[in-house]
């Protein structure tokens, strides 16, 4: 719900959680910094009852995309030294939590439900995370060949787990 003219400075939205995300991560340091980099970790997605009815057919899918709020994201920063990297690039050049709005999203798949619980794989999200949206994933419309992904070309594969750089207790990053 928006309070004032769009493009007005005084412009708000109004963001009500759908539901919590659990997962086996109370903090960020230790938590997978991807969900592709999450593979077997578990955890499931309470759906508040008043959206229970809105998770009709969504047991058809193997994937889901889930956007949530990073309700523990440290201040936004607007240029910040990524986990998968040790250079300062511009927020919205990468993944970082903290953004001037904290919002999440991350591609798991989806293993059951069972009534208002979705039971996940695939967890990079914090315990107790605030959720606001969930889609299904669909190849045709999510998945682009692309030919160059920015800086992320030049860091190396392998598994990551997230440190304390963006700690919101320290000053982590830069």
């Amino acid at each position: 719900m928006v309070e004032a003219a769009p493009g007005t400075s005084s412009e708000q939205l109004i963001v009500r959680p759908i539901g919590r995300i659990h997962s086996p991560f109370e903090e960020p340091a230790g938590t997978p910094v991807q969900s592709s980099m999450a593979t077997g970790v578990c955890g499931t997605v309470e759906i508040f009852p008043d959206y229970e009815e809105g998770l009709r057919d969504l047991e058809g899918f193997e994937r889901i995309w889930l956007l949530y709020w990073l309700h523990q994201a440290p201040p936004a920063r607007l240029t910040v030294i990524p986990f998968l990297d040790d250079r300062k690039h511009g927020v919205f050049a990468t993944r970082a939590p903290c953004r001037p709005n904290p919002l999440g999203l991350s591609c798991v798949k989806l293993i059951e439900m069972k009534g208002n619980v979705l039971v996940i794989e695939g967890v990079d999200i914090l315990d107790n995370t605030p959720l606001l949206d969930i889609k299904p994933y669909y190849p045709r419309f999510d998945v682009f060949p692309v030919n160059r992904s920015g800086w992320f070309d030049e860091v190396p594969p392998g598994d990551r787990l997230a440190d304390d750089r963006f700690n919101r207790r320290g000053p982590g990053g830069t």
